[in-house]
């Protein structure tokens, strides 16, 4: 498939949904399972992402660096540090951990 016809149609798909979510009636979207569904469903997608991301190989399981950089971000969450320092932490105790050849 050519890479264009891949890009319009995925546009093409993009806004199909919006529009989808545009003419969803108002009715709809103040039933209170439908709220608490849009404010959860975001998390749970990136919880799966970063999940996927640090856990996986393409299929493969594995347990790496990024483990060991998602568990150091966890805890300077825990200790209420401030989002940019969060990653600073993970970034280096992942490169740290890859330095000593874990």
């Amino acid at each position: 498939m050519n890479v264009w016809i891949a890009i319009g149609v995925t546009a093409l798909g993009c806004y199909a949904v919006k529009l989808l979510g545009l003419l969803v009636p108002a009715g709809v979207l103040d039933r209170p399972l439908v709220k608490r569904l849009a404010a959860l469903l975001p998390v749970a997608l990136l919880a799966a992402l970063t999940a996927q991301q640090t856990f996986a190989e393409g299929r493969v399981p594995v347990l790496d660096a990024r483990a060991a950089g998602l568990v150091a971000a966890a805890v300077a969450l825990l200790l209420r540090a401030p989002f940019l320092l969060v990653v600073g932490v993970a970034v280096v105790v992942t490169a740290g951990v890859r330095a000593v050849g874990a």
